[in-house]
């Protein structure tokens, strides 16, 4: 509920965080199958998710360094590559 007690549903702020998706203006992350985030940060860059608490954490693009892509499909033109690197407390 809002300030004037009006709801809006899951639906419609789901719909519209795809939208943003759509236009650039938030970015789709999909570091678990079950779970979709929406990251505001458009800019290149990589993540660590924490599989115990579901916390996405941005890891700079510079710190990864990515090599030796397979030859991609015939007619494809590569458009960016994202690392989820995944994790979980230390035992």
């Amino acid at each position: 509920m809002n300030a004037d007690n009006q709801s809006v549903s899951k639906a419609t702020v789901y719909n519209t965080l795809g939208l943003l998706a759509e236009k650039g203006v938030v970015r789709e992350v999909i570091a678990d199958p079950s779970r979709v985030f929406y990251d505001p940060n458009i800019e290149p860059h990589h993540h660590f998710f924490d599989v115990t608490t579901g916390q996405l954490t941005d890891i700079s693009a510079d710190q990864i360094n990515v090599s030796g892509l397979p030859p991609l499909p015939e007619g494809a033109q590569l458009e960016g590559v994202e690392v989820i690197v995944r994790l979980r407390p230390a035992k």
